[in-house]
């Protein structure tokens, strides 16, 4: 967790009892990321006060801890540990309630952690025979009856404290004074070059080249980047899969960055649950670890209705839950690189197809195998360190035909693929797990708890209505709106303000195309929304809306005014920006078409493309948008309040240009 720190300030009095040490710290966590910390050392009275608050989004979120160290009243050779933290969440673009859920659940689990790493330093300082530090006196200590002066008392000896301990970015003295810092292996190191351990310990062998890939690519996503960086490990997974071709893996790196915040993909597995049908029905779950140290996941694809689940389902839940599935996949790689003490990146996928037959080339079914693959081809790749496939029917050469186009080369060369009983032969599962872990229905002794399938109850089917009702409420269960823009179309959103000097903000993502920002006002109503069904356009959109206020009749300068410049997005980019209202009345946001939309280039065939080309129109742009409404005694710092943080990436380019004026601000990132 801890990254690094700068010596702020520093301060020892001449006797050297106090020592006061305030800190500018580094954190790789979830939550708000640079604190200052401040640590009052008082040997005189005994007593150690360590405060800390944040800097990052200060002016959004306001976090405070205190511990303090003091001597037991009762007794002088007990310790008094006392720790309280405040968390006051003023605005944080429509995610307050999901940070304040990040921001308890790393407390709780930084307090378990501290109570372990004082544990782990006293036990150790016991086995090197330290079981006693002097208690600190003046320098010349002497009693005013008596002309004998006390020396000095000696120093207690040093500490070695382990390599490892260091490496976990605990300085000494944070280490024997302080709780308030848990540590986890570093996920951040120096900008210039990478420690060769820690390269080793998590990451891998690298090339110099490779190293240098890594190192220029993060420090771009730092630059242009004000959200969540990726750790090492996941840019690196990038970088492998484009053969380390920094362009391309940057270019599939950021569309992957903006795909996961339009969908809360970093929160999916403590937001969302399973519904009951695919906990029942679903045939697959983790099983311990192959012989590498992979985290295994087994699949019994033939015992899997799969029509019967995406009657019941959708397509979207069933999307999402193999996004948390992956999602629990890195969680474990994480955990497999402590438990082993080396770099695992990648997890092994055991298929079993025994029982698949032509049920499961059901077409809906296909089409929703096909997208699942896509997703994640794109969002995580270099994930899969092995496919093992077991007992292939003869019926499996055709799903394989329909598949394999959508999986990367480099991801095939993975596979391996078994008929009938091979696998129990030579090269067979033996030489990748260990006999003790194969699952009981592959004729191991392991008992299996990956739910065995079966066939969905029709009584659980939904209508066609019902499914589409249902796959939009899981595309929209996000704060932000998805929203289509057609040539000639724009989309328009209404904000109605009571008192003048009010906020508007926004954040949007140029999803698709390029699209011309603009802000209207209106002393009067528009008409009721014109809402787009998208008929005229050929397209079918779930939860990408399409909808006009401004009425072909209005004339600007006479029905309604332009109070901003218009602003030009680019595909790829994230803009947030505010507007100080001067007058009361309709304000109007429109995103509009400006050129035909580039074109992604990508070394796989889209689902859409094979499945719907027809259906997709050249002239559609696609932006997703939060917006919110602020009274301006909320609204704090003005224009500069929301921090703009960009999180668009375009590969193009890495600079940061801003558009403001006196009463606006928005700024866009490439």
């Amino acid at each position: 967790m801890f990254v690094a720190s700068d010596t702020v300030n520093e301060y020892k009095s001449e006797d050297e009892a106090i020592h006061v040490i305030e800190r500018r710290c580094k954190l790789d966590i979830d939550a708000p990321r640079l604190l200052k910390k401040k640590n009052s050392l008082n040997r005189r009275e005994r007593t150690l006060h360590i405060e800390a608050y944040n800097e990052t989004f200060s002016n959004r979120v306001i976090i405070n801890e205190h511990c303090s160290y003091t001597v037991h009243p009762d007794n002088e050779d007990w310790t008094c540990f006392e720790q309280s933290a405040s968390l006051d969440i003023k605005s944080f673009f429509g995610f307050e309630s999901t940070v304040e859920k990040i921001a308890m659940k790393q407390y709780t689990s930084n307090i378990k952690k501290g109570k372990e790493i004082i544990e782990y330093y006293l036990k150790q300082m016991e086995e090197e025979g330290i079981t006693f530090v002097p208690r600190w006196t003046p320098p010349v200590a002497c009693k005013s009856e008596s002309s004998t002066c006390h020396p000095r008392r000696p120093v207690s000896p040093a500490i070695n404290i382990p390599e490892s301990a260091t490496k976990e970015g605990l300085s000494s003295k944070e280490i024997l004074n302080t709780s308030s810092s848990p540590s986890e292996p570093t996920a951040g190191t120096p900008d210039d070059k990478l420690d060769a351990d820690y390269i080793k310990r998590y990451l891998g062998d690298l090339t110099p080249m490779q190293e240098s890939c890594l190192i220029r690519l993060r420090q771009w996503l730092q630059e242009t980047h004000k959200g969540k960086i990726p750790k090492d490990e996941h840019i690196l997974r990038f970088l492998r899969a484009r053969d380390f071709n920094i362009d391309k893996a940057r270019e599939i790196l950021c569309q992957s960055l903006t795909w996961r915040k339009q969908h809360q993909v970093d929160y999916i597995l403590d937001t969302w649950n399973p519904p009951q049908v695919l906990q029942d029905f679903y045939a697959g779950g983790w099983h311990h670890h192959d012989k590498d140290g992979r985290p295994l996941y087994v699949l019994r694809l033939g015992q899997m209705d799969t029509k019967g689940l995406v009657r019941a389902l959708g397509e979207e839940a069933l999307l999402r839950y193999v996004l948390s599935i992956n999602e629990e996949g890195l969680r474990r790689c994480e955990e497999n690189t402590k438990v082993f003490g080396r770099p695992i990146s990648s997890w092994t996928c055991l298929v079993d197809l025994e029982g698949l037959n032509m049920r499961h080339l059901w077409r809906p079914g296909v089409k929703a195998l096909l997208r699942i693959i896509e997703v994640v081809e794109a969002n995580y790749p270099e994930t899969l360190g092995r496919l093992l496939i077991l007992r292939a029917p003869r019926v499996f050469p055709v799903l394989w035909t329909l598949v394999s186009p959508f999986i990367d080369d480099n991801t095939r060369k993975k596979f391996l693929i078994y008929a009938g009983n091979d696998y129990q032969g030579p090269g067979g599962l033996l030489d990748y797990i260990d006999k003790e872990i194969i699952p009981d229905f592959l004729g191991g002794e392991c008992m299996c708890e990956v739910p065995e399938g079966g066939l969905v109850p029709k009584s659980l089917y939904r209508t066609a209505e019902e499914l589409e009702n249902e796959d939009i409420k899981l595309w929209t269960e996000t704060i932000y709106q998805s929203a289509s823009v057609f040539k000639g179309a724009p989309h328009e959103v209404l904000i109605q303000i009571v008192d003048a000097s009010s906020v508007i903000t926004w954040d949007f993502d140029v999803c698709k195309g390029d699209i011309v920002f603009n802000i209207f006002h209106s002393k009067r109503a528009p008409q009721p929304p014109k809402k787009d069904s998208l008929g005229a356009h050929s397209i079918t959109s779930p939860g990408g809306n399409n909808v006009q206020l401004i009425d072909k009749v209005w004339q600007l300068g006479r029905d309604y005014s332009m109070v901003e410049s218009p602003l030009i997005c680019k595909e790829g980019e994230s803009v947030q920006g505010s507007h100080v209202t001067r007058w009361p009345g309709f304000y109007i946001l429109q995103w509009k078409f400006h050129s035909m939309p580039a074109c992604a280039t990508t070394n796989l065939p889209r689902v859409d493309d094979v499945l719907a080309s027809l259906q997709v129109s050249s002239h559609k742009c696609k932006v997703m948008y939060y917006t919110e409404v602020i009274g301006s005694e909320d609204f704090r710092g003005s224009m500069t309040s929301l921090e703009s943080s960009h999180s668009g990436f375009s590969q193009l380019s890495a600079a940061t240009t801003s558009s403001s004026q006196s009463h606006s601000s928005s700024m866009i990132s490439r």
